[in-house]
């Protein structure tokens, strides 16, 4: 196994290619000291490496998958070494299942059979993680059960997704989630670039995520370039990826007050969000942070005035935030609601490779801040947020430690921003034969972005992997023996993205 640290970048033959009875006993065994997968796909027809171009690999039958050999690749993240492991197989048509042995692979899995046609041969539940609509959904028999199904078109401003639940009166025995109803094709746009529209597929990866998901796609760029942002350019970048991370955060504490009815949270903490959103505004003039986060370094600098002015609001907001999340705590009808509720044990959470708030609301401590860092997180370290009890209070609780983290570490980030350039250009012009892999901390969990060069140095397969990948399934699982009516709130508290997952 190829190891190397996080934004990095090689030749594509640095990556051992072994059989695959190797490979999965590699990552097997790796898994069960403490891996976890953050990436596993499979190019098709990769033939002598990266020896086809995008353009003619984009190009090739729908049945080629089938009839051509491909090389599945997968990386790990081996948090005890701070390090990233990268190893490939040659398949065929179909390989061994490494789903039965190592149950956080059966979602990407089932992604290679979607995107392919390659058949993991003993996949528990094969079938698409999108286009799912020709296959059948998982039923219970019995004459006092019956099934739910909810979407996937919903009340309100929300994205479409579909919920089936098997039901045993009000309790859930089992629930499937079906997604992709918008086929947006990001990945496969991505192929022959980059061009000028790439950084914007990038912000709009999960539009709740521009800073986190183009600070992925920056890192790739500049590892393959050999490009070094400066520190305040790095600075600029943790500032606005932790003000992302404490406006969702906010604005998902009130949404759970909401949930439960406790409208003074509610109330409170979505004017708050708003609050942070325009700070991040105040650099950029979006309050999403498009235009922020470019290949080299930032669009947009913090001078001496805007620092002194967002420090200021930044401290008054954090303390109108904890007196707001504070009358949570003070509630026995909210901690009612919260304790106990869509309860996640933690070895259920790694055997499906949960990241972010819902694994560190297991009492995981799994954080590519601390795991794997990079930029400003090389000197700044945020401590773990965790909590272990594994239900909507915990996942409620590690939100409120995290913003109050985030907005100390923005706060010492301020008082001592470093001289230098916010940006240097880096080339488009990107090594051939390579392949680069970049690690994020978005305010879901784990972002990951993996580009393999052809020989003319273009993009010939772009991966992304946004944190909803692999917690979706952890928001199944919550609601087993959950009444059905606490759904909207177990949905809440993962707040996971239909759009980052639909790529």
């Amino acid at each position: 196994m190829k190891l190397f640290t996080n934004g990095s970048a090689m030749s594509v033959e640095d990556i051992p290619v072994v059989d695959f009875e190797f490979f999965a006993r590699s990552i097997a065994e790796a898994v069960k000291s403490g891996a976890s997968i953050v990436a596993l796909f499979a190019v098709p027809d990769y033939g002598k490496g990266a020896a086809r171009t995008a353009a003619e690999l984009t190009a090739l039958p729908t049945n080629a998958a089938t009839e051509k050999r491909a090389r599945l690749f997968a990386f790990l993240g081996l948090p005890t070494k701070g390090m990233i492991g990268g190893i490939a197989a040659d398949i065929g048509s179909a390989f061994p299942s490494l789903t039965p042995k190592i149950p956080q692979a059966h979602m990407f899995e089932r992604e290679i059979f979607e995107n392919t046609g390659i058949v993991p041969v003993g996949h528990p539940w094969l079938k698409p993680v999108r286009k799912i609509f020709d296959y059948d959904f998982y039923s219970l028999e019995g004459g006092q059960t019956h099934e739910v199904a909810v979407g996937p078109v919903h009340a309100g401003v929300i994205e479409p997704g579909h919920f089936r639940f098997q039901c045993y009166g009000e309790e859930v025995e089992h629930l499937e989630i079906a997604l992709g109803y918008q086929h947006r094709g990001i990945e496969k746009a991505l192929a022959g670039g980059p061009d000028i529209r790439t950084i914007h597929f990038m912000e709009t990866s999960a539009g709740d995520t521009t800073i986190g998901h183009a600070t992925a796609y920056a890192m790739l760029i500049e590892a393959l370039t050999s490009t070094q942002p400066d520190a305040r350019a790095e600075a600029v970048r943790g500032i606005a990826l932790e003000l992302e991370r404490m406006a969702n955060h906010i604005g998902d504490l009130g949404a759970l007050a909401g949930d439960v009815g406790y409208l003074p949270t509610k109330s409170f903490c979505g004017r708050l969000r708003g609050e942070v959103l325009n700070l991040t505004a105040e650099i950029c003039g979006n309050r999403f942070g498009r235009g922020i986060v470019q290949p080299g370094g930032v669009g947009f600098d913090i001078d001496e005035k805007m620092a002194t002015s967002i420090a200021a609001r930044l401290q008054k907001i954090v303390k109108d935030t904890d007196e707001a999340v504070g009358l949570l705590w003070d509630s026995p009808s909210v901690l009612a609601r919260f304790e106990r509720t869509g309860m996640l044990k933690k070895e259920t959470a790694l055997e499906l490779g949960l990241v972010g708030p819902a694994a560190r609301a297991c009492g995981i401590e799994r954080d590519v801040r601390s795991d794997y860092p990079s930029g400003i997180y090389k000197y700044a370290a945020i401590p773990v947020a965790t909590y272990p009890s594994g239900d909507v209070y915990a996942r409620a609780m590690v939100r409120m430690l995290e913003y109050q983290r985030s907005a100390s570490a923005i706060l010492d980030v301020l008082a001592a921003l470093p001289a230098g350039n916010t940006g240097k250009p880096a080339s488009r012009a990107l090594p051939a034969r390579s392949v680069a892999l970049s690690l994020v901390e978005g305010w879901r969990g784990k972002i990951c972005h993996c580009a393999i060069t052809d020989n003319r140095g273009a993009f010939l397969y772009y991966k992304i992997v946004d944190p909803s990948f692999h917690n979706w399934p952890g928001l199944a699982y919550a609601l087993r023996g959950q009444q059905i009516s606490d759904f909207p709130l177990c949905n809440k508290s993962f707040n996971l993205s239909y759009c980052g997952f639909d790529l």
